[in-house]
């Protein structure tokens, strides 16, 4: 097996060619890297590798960098983090990364702030027991367009800190990825997206007890480090959905946000609120938090465990959120499943008992009353 070395500090450049590099080892990794070209596939063996420091990765429309395992059966381990900087064109699949004591992989655009790393693709990897207390996350992005999550599995990570956390990133799509942490002592939230983060869809993920808030859309941000610089909001033109979550403080938390849209997801018994309306970016610069849709959903709660179904703060606009066909089921008093909310709800549904699978992650029963609404419901209209 593989030892654990210190970090391997890459500077990469790129040119035009496209082949299979096989990798086995550290030296390996960082021969394989110092060489890459565009359409370069980079295939790891089986083994623990070091943490991995690299910037200026680049790879083309048609000829990405991939970095991925040999065999997918035994995935390479890096037992600590991957950093990259300033990179394009680049997907990585099939990690294991594992240990890290600060975040498990972190992708940034070097601190440039208008030059934003872009086109890079995560698939497949598993990010686990990341962190310690304080905000470290399993995926850090800052700065990244165009940016792809799909199938990851991140299980356990800082505190203070998201399973995946982004700053200032654009035309993001998260999807089918699984978020598992703890019931007891959980961590700040799941999956965020601040910092001037715009155009981000998070479609048909499995939040099991995934922090304190499994979605924050938005949050707050220190006024260097938004991009674009002049952004006026902490997120926009967000949206959730086919999701499923369980446990948790707050399944969603919308912090600063100018829309957001939560649609055809399944939130089983939560424990304090269903949805936050928040605003902690304030002055003049920011808008409030508003624009929020709420539609479709299936809500499973305990009235007598959630503090408010709907929490609304200071210097929001919840006036401008509206809610429509959800099916609310309370389960230790059925008659009051409808809750009071910020503005009147459409077609509202609520007394009947959806009839949950003993899994919630595997939907209702065939003979639901809420079979058009929740996670098992949504349908994806681009692949119509």
């Amino acid at each position: 097996m593989l030892t654990p070395s210190s970090w391997i500090v890459l500077v990469l450049a790129a040119a035009p060619s496209e082949r299979v590099v096989p990798v086995v080892g550290n030296d390996g990794l960082r021969a394989a890297l110092l060489a890459a070209r565009p359409g370069h596939r980079i295939e790891l063996a089986a083994g623990d590798y070091a943490a991995l420091s690299g910037s200026e990765l680049r790879g083309e429309p048609d000829a990405p960098i991939v970095v991925t395992a040999a065999d997918r059966a035994h995935p390479p381990r890096f037992v600590a983090g991957i950093h990259l900087s300033s990179i394009a064109h680049v997907t990585l699949s099939d990690l294991v990364i594992e240990r890290a004591t600060a975040n498990g992989l972190n992708i940034d655009d070097g601190g440039s702030i208008t030059d934003a790393s872009h086109h890079v693709t995560l698939e497949r990897l598993v990010v686990r027991d990341c962190g310690g207390r304080g905000n470290a996350d399993g995926i850090k992005v800052s700065g990244v367009d165009d940016l792809t999550i799909t199938e990851c599995t991140i299980e356990r990570w800082g505190r203070g800190g998201s399973a995946i956390d982004m700053v200032g990133c654009h035309r993001v799509v998260i999807a089918e990825c699984t978020l598992i942490d703890r019931d007891a002592d959980p961590a700040s939230s799941g999956i965020q997206c601040k910092g001037g983060s715009g155009d981000v869809a998070i479609r048909r993920c499995r939040f099991d007890h995934a922090g304190q808030r499994a979605i924050n859309a938005g949050g707050s941000t220190g006024e260097a480090f938004f991009r674009p610089h002049d952004a006026n909001y902490e997120a926009k033109d967000v949206v959730v959905e086919g999701c499923t979550f369980v446990g948790g403080l707050a399944p969603i938390a919308c912090v600063g946000v100018d829309g957001v849209t939560i649609r055809f997801n399944t939130i089983v018994t939560p424990s304090k609120w269903v949805v936050r309306i928040l605003q902690e970016s304030t002055g003049e610069r920011f808008v409030p938090c508003r624009g929020g849709s709420f539609t479709d959903n299936l809500i499973v709660y305990d009235g007598g465990v959630v503090r408010e179904v709907v929490n609304v703060g200071p210097g929001t606009e919840p006036e401008s959120f509206t809610f429509a066909r959800n099916h609310w089921y309370r389960r230790d008093d059925a008659k009051r499943s409808v809750p009071a909310l910020p503005t009147p709800e459409v077609d509202a549904r609520g007394g009947e008992d959806p009839r949950l699978r003993p899994d919630p992650f595997d939907g209702v029963e065939d003979a639901s009353p809420a079979t058009t609404v929740g996670a098992h419901a949504f349908v994806d209209e681009r692949n119509r």
